[in-house]
């Protein structure tokens, strides 16, 4: 099996973004390509991960975040 995650660069990595599918809000602290999966058959999907208001982060893929109004 090879490396669980690696970081991938973003446009919108420090900036307040918005989760279109959840409409939450927050700092984009990182964007890692990470092997999803649970089983020997590997599944690598791009997340970002937002850090916010309260502090606490979620993840969601990264394709759902743009930039928030």
């Amino acid at each position: 099996m090879s490396e669980q995650y690696e970081y991938v660069p973003h446009r919108l990595l420090r900036r307040r973004v918005r989760d279109i599918a959840s409409g939450a809000e927050g700092e984009l602290m990182a964007v890692i390509n990470e092997n999803v999966s649970d089983t020997a058959i590997e599944h690598w999907m791009e997340l970002a991960y937002i850090r916010g208001a309260s502090g606490r982060e979620f993840t969601t893929a990264a394709a759902n975040v743009e930039p928030a109004g």
